[in-house]
């Protein structure tokens, strides 16, 4: 790893060295890290990104000091491959975590009884051991490396102390909170608090007790903080407070008669309206203050840079059925931009334009790259192969035309087909496996990706394809292959359901949330806890 470090400083770039030089000015401290990654949480799902119905001061608090992008990527539709490219600067089919860890794959398709034409493909169940981590690779340039939350890329023996980090709180094979939002939190990695403490304040204040001893023992050695919620996968769960708020909300916003329509496969959600997961993303939010709050008392702001994303779209279908990202199609699982494209708050020292947007593609691999130039650090390519550092941009500058590439060779829970996507400029690709046709969108003209512009555009399938093949055989990507079972009555019946007896479930289910006497269960919302 030592020769790999040293080998990387040819590559150092003008970015690195000039952000560098800014931060550092006076002093020898390395400039601090705050990576903020939500779960679930969809592209519009805050209130900067358009939302009039949930409520995110402090994430607007985050936007408005540093840059928005409006146009940037998870790696995948689903957690485990997006987090997984997140630590290591590769696309999917790299690495090999192709699904989120724990999903069937193979001939174990079958025993989850969706009927489908195709078998999805092994894949990796962990994160290699000879993946050169981003926090691997921090801490060996002398970073305290420190995670709170949601790690689900592998079994014991491939947790984060596995992978790079120094204190490790709440990360482990669990892809959602075990014991839900409130203590106790059955999670190995995490004691519990007092009955009814909220899962994700925990992780903010855990955070920020880590900060403050960090700063007390050695001012001058730098910090890589992951502060990685549970929030906001389902199962959901707020307050009884937050619900009576949210609801009543809704309801002086005009609450609609129907808030799904059935897209392909499973029903999707078209309302943001569900009361609960509002008073889930406050709670985020409200852990997300605390923790910018400390950094300013402890005037870690002029010396940390902060990002916030999420690992991939919202869940609109299957799952929760939480929230609706429209006018992008689809969420979490699904192939179109409602699966993909996230929020992206970026805050950093010295920022020239606070408040600004950024609308060039950007996505997860290049996080790795973009952390190790602002630190002023030399550059991994071998490791980070697909990420390019985001520096020009926050500078004003721009990036060199690029394509952005996706692979989901699986079924996903909320209605996902296997797909490659491909995107170049304003157009995207989708190839579909189980019948080999394409989808052309362009994204500007058509961000709903409603209408296919195939015919209009032969010329432009092709040579997108081209380049979609040409990347899937650079990367080895593993592909579906038919399924001799296959019994296309069943698969009928099983999708008559969704549009039927799914459909009208969670239309009940959505209105009866919104109804001013509904009580869940006793034990729904835990314990009420006041926030300080």
């Amino acid at each position: 790893m030592v020769e790999k470090s040293l080998k990387g400083i040819l590559f150092m770039s003008v970015g690195a060295l000039s952000m560098a030089g800014q931060v550092t000015a006076g002093n020898d401290v390395r400039p601090n890290v705050l990576f903020i990654l939500a779960d679930d949480f969809g592209w519009n799902d805050l209130s900067c990104m358009g939302s009039t119905y949930y409520e995110t001061p402090n994430l607007d608090r985050l936007a408005k000091r540093g840059v928005l992008f409006t146009n940037a990527y998870a790696t995948c539709q689903v957690s485990s491959p997006s987090r997984a490219s997140i630590m290591t600067g590769k696309y999917t089919p790299r690495h090999g975590v192709t699904d989120w860890i724990g999903a069937a794959s193979g001939e174990a398709w079958r025993k989850q009884g969706r009927c489908s034409k195709l078998l999805p493909p092994e894949y990796e169940m962990s994160l290699k051991k000879e993946e050169y981590t981003l926090p691997e690779c921090l801490r060996d340039h002398g970073y305290t490396t420190f995670i709170a939350g949601k790690w689900h890329l592998g079994e014991e023996g491939s947790w984060p102390e596995d992978h790079g980090f120094d204190i490790n709180i709440g990360g482990w094979s669990a892809g959602n909170p075990k014991g839900g939002y409130f203590s106790p939190y059955a999670n190995p990695k995490l004691k519990d608090g007092p009955d009814g403490e909220n899962l994700s304040m925990r992780l903010g204040k855990e955070t920020i007790s880590f900060m403050r001893e960090h700063k007390k023992k050695d001012k001058k050695k730098p910090f890589f903080a992951y502060l990685s919620f549970y929030a906001v996968h389902g199962a959901l769960e707020t307050t009884q407070e937050n619900w009576k708020y949210y609801r009543e909300k809704a309801e002086k916003m005009g609450i609609k008669e129907n808030g799904f329509v059935v897209d392909r496969t499973l029903p999707v959600r078209q309302t943001q309206d569900n009361p609960v997961y509002a008073g889930l993303i406050k709670q985020m939010d409200d852990a997300i203050g605390v923790v910018l709050d400390a950094i300013d008392e402890m005037g870690l702001d002029k010396n940390t840079l902060i990002i916030f994303t999420s690992d991939n779209g919202g869940v609109t279908s299957g799952d929760a059925y939480s929230t609706s990202l429209l006018p992008l199609r689809g969420g979490k699982g699904r192939q179109w931009e409602g699966g993909v494209r996230e929020p992206l708050l970026i805050q950093y020292p010295g920022c020239e334009k606070p408040g600004s947007t950024c609308d060039v593609p950007v996505i997860g691999t290049d996080f790795y790259p973009t952390i190790l130039d602002f630190a002023g650090l030399p550059l991994e390519p071998e490791q980070h192969m697909d990420g390019v550092s985001l520096m020009p941009l926050l500078k004003g500058k721009n990036l060199a035309d690029r394509s952005l590439f996706w692979h989901y060779p699986h079924y996903g829970n909320q209605g996902g087909e296997p797909v490659s996507v491909i995107r170049k400029g304003d157009w995207k690709l989708i190839y579909y496996y189980e019948d080999e046709h394409c989808e052309l969108y362009n994204l500007v003209t058509d961000i709903s990706e409603s209408e296919p512009l195939n015919i209009q555009y032969p010329e432009k399938v092709k040579e997108l394809k081209v380049l979609l093949d040409a990347w899937l055989i650079e990367t080895n990507a593993r592909t579906p292959v038919a399924d001799t079972q296959y019994t296309p009555q069943k698969e009928t019946a099983l999708k008559l359901r969704w549009r039927t007896k799914v459909l009208q479930q969670q239309e009940a289910n959505r209105k009866r949330m919104l109804d001013k006497t509904w009580t869940p269960n006793k034990d729904w919302w835990g314990s009420i806890v006041t926030i300080d």
